[in-house]
């Protein structure tokens, strides 16, 4: 079928957050050739995101380009397609372009496609679409939900921490100073920091994702770091006030990252959940109304065995047709009201 080909091809593109380029063109060439408006939207150096319209888009489908390392090359067999990227998201972005195409080709018009770089690290491509809304009034966005409509996500809370000491001989440790027993102090102190629940979302967590330092194993180390990823529930003021606390004049420490947790309308029809993942959606919030949902489950994704379901492949698509046509129902019937 022509969505498993499609979802292959664009799994074969290596697009590692930073390296998208690649994925933006064949993504361009593809949908012009489909008689799309394109455009590409200039991220960064040789970055770029793609927004393609079918007139001016009251509803805009939308996923992300880059991928996680590394690169995996598509295979697959009867069930499953693999690589990385299978559901996070090339799976995704090959089932909405399948249904745009079925749209167009039923005459659907007044809908766009929007897929960003660097939703893996910090949105930055999400943040400069932010600055150029094409006055939709709904934006679906696909990550893996097992195509479930999702009413809620977690926020996301990025902390670098930075130590510093002094180098020595290892067999003469009082000349020194070590960054790594300096760092391991804090974390130990960080992980004991009570986190809040929510209803919803349920508990906020923490992960100590990236820990590097050091020189060898016969000097005292003189530097040292760590990257921390807290996935938030209800804000991160306070939370960033009482890690503020805990670390201040212990090292140096830098949130580099702020996604607010997020809740969704629910709509008639869909099976629903929540999710814990953080999604562009935060923002996205200048075009329109946020939706959730893709094939494929978050369990697998940034894993070796990364893969998605080809049933649900081909049920997201029928679901991204049906979400366009209800949501540009509600548009229209809330636009004759305002007339009347």
């Amino acid at each position: 079928m022509e969505i498993f080909e499609l979802a292959k091809a664009l799994i074969n593109i290596e697009s590692v957050t930073g390296h998208e380029r690649a994925c933006a063109e064949f993504l361009r060439g593809y949908l012009v050739a489909r008689n799309f408006q394109v455009e590409l939207q200039p991220v960064s150096r040789d970055r770029s995101n793609v927004f393609a319209n079918a007139g001016k888009p009251d509803v805009v489908l939308s996923t992300h380009i880059d991928t996680v390392p590394p690169f995996l090359l598509a295979r697959e067999d009867d069930e499953f397609i693999y690589g990385r990227g299978a559901c996070d998201a090339k799976g995704i972005l090959a089932a909405q372009i399948v249904a745009a195409e079925r749209l167009m080709s039923e005459g659907v018009t007044d809908f766009g496609l929007l897929y960003l770089v660097g939703e893996e690290t910090t949105s930055d491509g999400a943040r400069e679409a932010n600055l150029h809304p094409p006055g939709s009034r709904y934006i679906i966005n696909g990550e893996p939900t097992e195509n479930k409509l999702a009413v809620g996500s977690k926020g996301n809370l990025r902390l670098d921490i930075r130590c510093k000491g002094k180098m020595a001989h290892s067999a003469y440790p009082h000349l020194g100073e070590s960054a790594i027993d300096k760092l391991l102090d804090v974390l130990v102190d960080l992980r004991k920091v009570a986190l809040p629940h929510d209803p919803l979302l349920g508990p906020a967590t923490l992960n100590i994702g990236v820990i590097s330092g050091g020189r060898a194993a016969n000097v005292v180390p003189d530097q040292a770091a760590a990257q921390i990823l807290i996935r938030t529930v209800n804000g991160s003021d306070e939370l960033r006030r009482r890690i503020s606390e805990l670390l201040g004049g212990r090292c140096e420490f830098e949130f580099v990252r702020d996604t607010p947790p997020l809740r969704m309308e629910k709509l008639d029809g869909y099976e629903s959940d929540v999710v814990s993942f953080t999604t562009d959606l935060p923002a996205l919030t200048r075009w329109g109304r946020p939706v959730l949902l893709g094939p494929g489950s978050i369990l697998v994704a940034h894993t070796e065995h990364e893969c998605v379901p080809k049933a649900e492949l081909v049920k997201a698509v029928d679901l991204y047709c049906r979400l366009v046509r209800e949501l540009k129902k509600t548009v229209e019937s809330r636009e004759s009201k305002v007339e009347s």
